[in-house]
Formats: structure tokens, sequence, C-alpha cells
């Protein structure tokens, strides 16, 4: 069989002290890259092991964050712990981690600390609110993190509540700013010869995704109002219904606008005065709504996505995870794949968004079993056999 190719990450080793979801998926998109990631441990394990629904006593959850990864099992409350993470870090490029700020000074790992054990170390730091700042102490989870950072405050419809997105958006997009913040910080280390600290906090991560809602709220002062599934700036924009259900429909603009209703025979919408700018329509919002609808509900929704998607106009079915994961597009794409786990059945996890021409995103270990690793990371750092021994007997480290 040919020798797989290797990612384009290939060589960089990865101390990954994270937990839980930020961290592990900024150090999973490096692993899937091909980076060497080493998944550092207590003796319990990332507590995501323990949750959501166990095949064959695999946490799904985990496996979907901590594929392409080592684990090693080791106690960092004790000084021989302490010492063994210090000598795995003497040689590696990037130590990630999730903590709150200061715990890896408590651990005896400040800036300074680091820099002296390794020059070339590149440490990327994910918390909730940044290392500076009224809130930097605080605690913080993604529900945390929507809230205080306005994302809920936009979402839900006009007379009800503010609603959270149901996926764990800002650990995700903090877990991504992460990955990206590293490969600069590597690209940087080329020109420079040393490392840097990367920080990327939930709070700012969803912040920075308002987009033009806070474009609008610079020009205007005015706090966005929540519109369901309508956008906040233009209409005919949304969800509309159709004889077995509704679509999808996304004109974004006066072009694609025009394209949309004239395939319904509705394009004198565009010229009639009650209708003719954007302003008039999102006025007579309810008034279009009940318009479209009533042209839309004689047919099937097959019928109108032939059309439109012919006709140019972005348009799409609800569709639920099952549907997701049954439609030929996504299967096209591989975004569902089994990843190996190791000592295990493998498993259904999401596949690779980045899609690399010459070095493709892959699995390039499997799932680690906790302290699976261990013996074998320790060995690579120079540890002899009786000094694993001792280490194990003295609870300092963990074996699978």
């Amino acid at each position: 069989m040919p020798e797989p190719v290797k990612g384009p990450l290939d060589g960089l080793r990865i101390i990954d002290l994270t937990r839980v979801l930020s961290g592990p998926f900024c150090t999973m998109i490096l692993g899937d890259l091909g980076a060497d990631v080493v998944k550092i441990e207590p003796p319990k394990g990332d507590p995501v092991r323990a949750q959501g629904t166990m095949t064959d006593g695999y946490s799904g959850y985990f496996a979907g964050f901590n594929r392409n990864k080592r684990s090693v099992v080791l106690d960092l409350y004790c000084d021989q712990g302490k010492a063994v993470l210090r000598r795995l870090l003497s040689d590696a490029d990037v130590l990630v981690e999730n903590f709150r700020p200061g715990t890896l000074a408590k651990l005896g790992l400040t800036s300074a600390a680091l820099k002296d054990l390794n020059p070339r170390l590149i440490v990327a730091s994910v918390n909730g609110y940044g290392s500076s700042g009224p809130y930097a102490d605080r605690p913080a989870f993604d529900f945390i993190a929507q809230a205080m950072s306005g994302f809920m405050g936009v979402n839900g419809d006009s007379d009800g509540p503010p609603m959270r997105a149901a996926p764990p958006v800002s650990d995700l997009v903090a877990g991504i700013y992460a990955a990206v913040g590293v490969l600069a910080a590597v690209i940087g280390r080329e020109r420079t010869g040393t490392g840097q600290a990367v920080e990327v906090a939930m709070v700012n991560g969803l912040v920075s995704l308002m987009a033009y809602l806070s474009s609008e709220y610079f020009a205007t002062d005015r706090v966005p109002q929540r519109t369901g599934n309508d956008h906040p700036l233009v209409y005919p924009y949304g969800l509309f219904r159709c004889s077995d259900g509704q679509i999808a429909v996304a004109n974004s603009h006066d072009q694609i606008l025009t394209r949309f209703l004239e395939t319904l025979d509705l394009g004198w919408v565009m010229s009639d005065p009650r209708y003719d700018s954007n302003p008039k329509r999102m006025a007579a919002r309810e008034e279009l709504r009940e318009l479209i609808d009533s042209r839309m509900a004689g047919k099937s929704r097959d019928h109108w996505l032939s059309l439109l998607n012919a006709a140019g106009v972005p348009c799409g079915v609800v569709q639920d995870l099952h549907q997701v994961f049954s439609d030929p597009q996504i299967a096209a794409q591989q975004m569902v794949i089994r990843t190996p786990v190791q000592d295990g059945p493998a498993l259904r996890v999401l596949g690779f968004p980045i899609k690399l021409a010459e070095t493709p995103c892959a699995v390039h270990r499997p799932v680690p079993r906790l302290g699976g690793a261990t013996v074998e990371v320790l060995a690579e750092a120079g540890f002899s056999p009786d000094q694993i021994r001792s280490l194990s007997e003295d609870g300092v480290i963990g074996l699978a």
C-alpha cells in the first residue's frame, strides 16, 4: 500500500491541555491538518469522555472532537507532574490551553518561565472574556457567552424572548479562531525565530460575528430588533409556505429578488409604488408575505425548488439532521466519516470542511483511550522504562 499523504502540519508538535470543547476543537483542526497533538488529561480524563450517548464505552461527543490525538494521563497538581509537563514543552511547537486566565501561572508556567524553557513555543489560550478587563476572572460557558456577546439578543421572534443558537457556537468559533491564530504564529516564527502568545475569548468571537447588525448599530445607534427567520435589512427574505411545507429563500439584493418574483409571476411588485424600494417592502412585510405565500401554496416544495434554483435564486429546504446526513450533496462532500477508536468500534463523526487538493485532511490517529499513549510519548521525550514505571507507581502518570 502507498504511504498515506502527510498533512501540511506534519512535524508540528502540539501539547494540548484543553478539555470540553473550545480547545479540543482547535487542536482537532490542527490534528486533522497533520499536527502531532498530545492531549494531556487528568487521571479522570476530559469530562466529555463521560457525556452524551456511549457506544461500547466511548462517548460520541468525545469522539467528535478528539480524533487525531494521543492521550497522556498526567497529574499536574504534583511537582513531578509539572516537571514532566515542562520536559514535554521543552521541544514542543505549540501549547494550547483553555483554563481560566492565571491558571498556567499557578502551575509555574508564567510567560517568562515558558519563554526561558522554550523560546520558540507558541502559547495559545482560549477563555471566556480575555485575560484583561473587569470580567477576566469570571467563568464562562457557551450559553453565557451567547448571552453576554449580544448574539442571543438578536435571535428569536420579534414577540418572543431572546434565543440561543442550538450548537455551542461560541466554543466552535473560538476554536476556529485559535487554530487560525496558531497557524499565523507558526508562520511568524519562521521570520522571527521565536514564539508568541495567542489569545481568543469566546465572547469576543461571537461579538466579531455581529456582522451587518453591528454596522447598522454603529450607523444609527439603534439596537437591532429580533426578526426571527426574516432578514433584518431586506425583504422578501425568509421562509415561505408551499403546499407541503416551507422553503427558505434568500433574496439578498434586487437582482435576485426580481428573478424570484418573476418566477412566481409577481414581477409587477418591483414597479408597484407600494413596494418599489426596499424600505417600502420592509414596511409592508406582512402584506408581501401573504401575497407570496398565497402564490407558492398552490405548488409543492420540489416544484418551487426546481424553478427557483434554475432561475438562480438561492433556496433550500429546512432539513433535520436525519435529512442532512441522508442528503446526496453532504455524502458527496464526505461530511460524515467513520473514525477509528483506540480499542473500540469505529464511530460516525463529522467530516472535514477544509478541502486541500494535495495534502488533504485525514484521520491519522484514532480517538484515544484515556492514557493510551502515555508510555509512547514519555519514551519519545527521553524517559527510560524505569523512570516511566516509577512515575506510574507514584501516581504521577496514568497508563491505559
